[in-house]
């Protein structure tokens, strides 16, 4: 009776951990809502984006609580929008970058953040043990990525006022000064340095 228990324990085990688990089962406000962080809530409602070359009219779950991060809305000021995911090594090494913009261009420019293709809870952890704090949400299933005819990270936006698309950045930036002459050329904003 022992080994029959044992045997379909570890076949309960075995079929939790395979390639075929569900990602979009994850309840996001259980595990992730016991970790800390310091990320920024998302922007709230803003008037719908107008032009022709916008955002889909998307909406993804906020890393930082309750709301969602709408797409496809005007930000109100130039924005940069970072398309990262945790295990995505140039996203990793340029994250630091948008932080830093975060903290220095202060209302003149926007910054945030969609995690592509992951989970609520790996996303979460990553901000939290890298301090990050712009705000991100979460796109488990790369809705964004495939609208916009994209496979791979990292991916940044260059977002306008008005919410159309100055520029679209594919491949890492690899420095500061890069990210701040991306800004002034595509949105006409000088960042500090």
């Amino acid at each position: 009776m022992r080994r029959a228990l044992l045997a379909v324990t570890l076949l309960l085990l075995v079929q939790g951990c395979s390639a075929d688990a569900d990602p979009e089962a994850e309840a996001p406000t259980d595990d992730a809502a016991i970790i800390t962080t310091q990320l920024a809530t998302c922007p709230g409602p803003r008037p719908p984006a107008t032009g022709e070359n916008v955002l889909p009219n998307l909406s993804f779950p906020c890393l930082s609580g309750p709301g969602e991060m709408m797409l496809g809305r005007a930000p109100g000021v130039p924005t940069v929008l970072n398309l990262w995911a945790p295990w995505c090594e140039p996203c990793r090494d340029e994250l630091p970058l948008f932080e830093r913009l975060y903290a220095e261009a202060g209302d003149e420019v926007g910054v945030t953040g969609l995690v592509e293709k992951d989970t609520v809870l790996s996303a979460v952890t990553f901000a939290s043990e890298t301090d990050l704090r712009f705000p991100s949400a979460v796109d488990r299933t790369g809705e964004l990525l495939s609208d916009q005819g994209l496979n791979g990270l990292p991916v940044t936006f260059f977002l306008r006022a008005d919410g159309t698309i100055a520029h679209r950045q594919i491949g890492p930036i690899e420095t500061y000064e890069e990210l701040r002459a991306l800004i002034g050329e595509h949105l006409g904003v000088d960042v500090p340095e």
